[in-house]
């Protein structure tokens, strides 16, 4: 669904940036792991399917590929009829589901785009664009101590792999 967008937010964004992505082989899915770009230290983590997480990664690691993934052919589009992305937000959680909004200009309007959350990841991060989430998104995440937790999936994942 595209629409023109002409609200501001109450509470200003907060930017992220994704640190990296890792892969929860319990659940056979990868975490994509956003940091604030302010003074906090909190994580922000989205799981996403194994597909959607590598291509996230690929862009991450500013990796090429034979022939253009999907994302790249969406930039490509973009590029072709002057839009330009200008950033991706998450903007909700439901029963546990991010959703996100990308944000498009073209010749001086600014138009929104439903998205989910690693599309608009994978596409920002190939536009050179940057990544927010609302104050509210941010005040809803999970409750867990998600540091605590992250530093011991990645603990358990670095076992497996020198196991192999």
């Amino acid at each position: 669904m595209m629409e023109e967008h002409a609200t501001q937010t109450t509470h200003p964004l907060i930017q992220l940036v994704i640190n990296r992505v890792v892969e929860d082989s319990t659940t056979d899915t990868r975490i994509v792991v956003l940091t604030r770009t302010d003074d906090e230290s909190e994580h922000f983590m989205v799981w996403v399917g194994a597909s959607e997480g590598d291509a996230i990664r690929c862009a991450l690691d500013t990796s090429t590929t034979p022939r253009p993934m999907s994302h790249d052919l969406i930039k490509s589009f973009g590029e072709h009829l002057g839009i330009k992305m200008e950033r991706a937000v998450l903007t909700d959680v439901k029963s546990s589901t991010y959703y996100a909004t990308v944000f498009l200009e073209n010749k001086g309007v600014v138009r929104t785009i439903d998205a989910r959350p690693s599309d608009a990841m994978a596409l920002a991060l190939r536009c050179q664009a940057p990544i927010y989430v609302t104050h509210d998104v941010w005040q809803r995440r999970s409750g867990q101590n998600l540091d605590a937790w992250l530093s011991k999936l990645e603990t358990k994942n670095i076992g497996a792999q020198e196991e192999v």
